[in-house]
């Protein structure tokens, strides 16, 4: 069984007992977290789409860490111009497991 879940604007897909790594999610290590939209769901060969998510689904999942992402360099530079720009940037992100996948349809 699993399911597609949208969570910070992008969409994964997910089975019980898997670690992913999301944006930022407000909850502590060890918190327990559910994620209503449910955007797909296989189960046992069936497939339920939804439109645009399933009702009465949801995915329960727990906080493993919150941490901060490897550094991106941008780097902006106009030839002969002498303009050169170097920010880095380090973003924000959870780690989550999926716990159970719940659809009561």
């Amino acid at each position: 069984m699993y399911a597609v879940i949208e969570t910070g604007g992008k969409q994964y897909r997910v089975a019980a007992g898997e670690v992913l790594k999301v944006d930022r999610i407000d909850a502590n290590p060890g918190d327990e977290v559910s994620i209503d939209k449910v955007l797909f769901l296989s189960k046992e060969g069936t497939a339920i789409a939804g439109n645009p998510y399933i009702e009465g689904a949801s995915v329960k999942a727990s906080v493993v860490e919150t941490a901060k992402d490897k550094k991106v360099i941008v780097f902006k530079m106009k030839p002969r111009k002498g303009y050169r720009r170097l920010r880095g940037h380090r973003q924000y992100f959870t780690r989550i497991k999926i716990d159970d996948i719940i659809y009561g349809g």
